[in-house]
């Protein structure tokens, strides 16, 4: 969509505002976003007739067509898993280790841990393998939600052989110094002691599922009513993941292997993920989860399910996983009209002033924050922040690599996850709420306020080493 963003200042604020404050007012994201829209291309002047253009340019990518695509196959998988009996053996002889309501919690936190080369499949993985028994242990979805949310992008963030690590490591390459990706990976790894929010927001989960962190704000109030009714959502809530998902019950008679059903689909796709990224320096994660189900639905068929049930299974795993579909292809549209409108541009503009040596970190961190929040998008907001905020940290440092440089790096990184863990138009949030099949706006009350207590002291944290920087 072409617009003169330029023209549009603080208006180009409208439609991701709208779009949060209707989320959280009415509860249904699908029209909140729908909703933002149709108001934004309305305010960009683009008439009734630039809602579906929108949607038809921004649903029509290589990147909304691949995130389709990998959102399909996952909800197959996880469909063969129901069918199977796979994640209902992986929960009982999880149950059999004699575990508590605090352990089931820190094996989830450490799989989210575990699962780091794809932002994607672990909140989806989490959810869906530890939810029949967070359900049991009386653990709500929104925790759950929580627990995949905050040990998903976080840790991707950190690990300097990830997606995402490595999307970063490229932005950085012709700045200062950073002549090629030798360099820009070394400045990577020098800023993973400054990515304060990515350490603070994984070791919060930590000390929260150890309760060693109470529960505060909306999530104590939402453990409490699953502690005390046994009700893992509350009345009325919208779980993310369709019911013709999470009602899917064993086959009859099936012989199920832990090994065989669940155990090597997954390794499946960790190998021919990680060892694509290996190779090729690009996961190919949509492709993994294509062999994955393939290789399910053989194993399946040997098993002796007929082929029309595994069809039919395949099927209600789609159909599960549409609802997420739907928001995520919204999301894109409104990321797509927010860039357009030149949103990220102005609050770059109306900050730029403040950048000083000492509060550059914290302001770099705050701002990425804000863009993140406002358009759902960690990834579209490195790509704005770094090359803005490295430049100016090289200038301050005279072209050397500082200390300051490696908080600026870490800021942007840190930043931009800390507003996709606070807006509901994040996709990694919206797949954290359809692994847990948890109200997507409950999710996002109840995290908030951790990822708003980790991002203060996160700031805090930016302050004080920018006086030494």
């Amino acid at each position: 969509m072409e617009l003169d963003a330029n023209s549009l200042g603080a208006l180009s604020l409208l439609p991701a505002s709208i779009a949060i404050l209707l989320a959280f007012i009415t509860r249904n994201t699908v029209f909140s976003l729908a909703v933002a829209c149709l108001v934004g291309v309305l305010a960009a002047g683009q008439g009734l007739m630039g809602f579906p253009n929108l949607l038809k340019e921004s649903l029509g990518t290589t990147s909304f067509s691949w995130i389709f695509l990998l959102e399909l196959f996952i909800g197959i998988s996880i469909a063969f898993f129901q069918r199977t009996g796979a994640i209902r053996n992986f929960s009982a002889w999880v149950q059999s280790l004699h575990l508590n309501r605090v352990r089931v919690q820190l094996i989830a936190w450490f799989m989210g841990m575990f699962v780091f080369f794809s932002d994607y499949f672990s909140p989806l993985f989490v959810g869906a393998t530890m939810r029949d028994l967070s359900d049991k242990f009386r653990i709500s979805r929104e925790k759950l939600a929580y627990i995949a949310d905050s040990t998903s992008a976080p840790v991707s963030v950190l690990v300097p052989i990830t997606g995402w690590a490595v999307y970063i490591e490229g932005l950085m390459i012709g700045m200062g110094p950073i002549v090629g990706a030798a360099d820009s990976i070394a400045v990577f790894v020098s800023a993973i002691p400054y990515n304060f929010y990515a350490l603070l927001a994984v070791v919060m989960v930590g000390l929260v599922a150890a309760r060693v962190v109470p529960e505060f704000g909306p999530m104590k109030a939402a453990e409490q009513r699953t502690i005390d009714t046994g009700k893992v959502y509350r009345d009325g809530a919208e779980p993310l993941m369709g019911e013709e998902l999470t009602e899917i019950q064993t086959y009859e008679g099936v012989k199920t292997s832990l090994l065989l059903n669940f155990v090597l689909p997954v390794i499946v796709v960790i190998a021919v993920a990680t060892g694509s990224f290996v190779l090729t320096n690009s996961a190919l994660t949509m492709e993994a989860f294509l062999l994955s189900a393939a290789f399910a639905g053989i194993i399946m068929r040997i098993q002796g399910i007929p082929l029309s049930d595994i069809m039919r299974t395949a099927t209600m795993g789609i159909k599960g996983i549409m609802p997420a579909i739907i928001i995520l292809a919204f999301a894109y549209a409104l990321n797509d009209l927010s860039r357009a409108m030149g949103t990220a541009t102005y609050i770059v503009d109306q900050t730029a002033g403040w950048l000083t040596p000492a509060m550059l970190p914290a302001l770099t961190f705050l701002i990425a924050g804000t863009i993140a929040f406002s358009t759902g998008s960690s990834w579209g907001t490195f790509a704005i922040m770094m090359p803005i905020a490295l430049p100016i940290a090289f200038t301050f440092s005279g072209d050397q690599l500082t200390p300051l440089v490696y908080a600026s790096v870490a800021a942007v990184a840190g930043g931009g996850v800390f507003g996709d863990h606070c807006s509901p138009l994040s996709d990694t949030s919206i797949l954290a709420s359809t692994g847990a099949a948890s109200d997507h706006i409950d999710h996002i009350k109840t995290q908030l306020p951790y990822a708003v207590v980790v991002g203060v002291i996160s700031i805090a944290a930016y302050v004080l080493i920018g006086q030494t920087l």
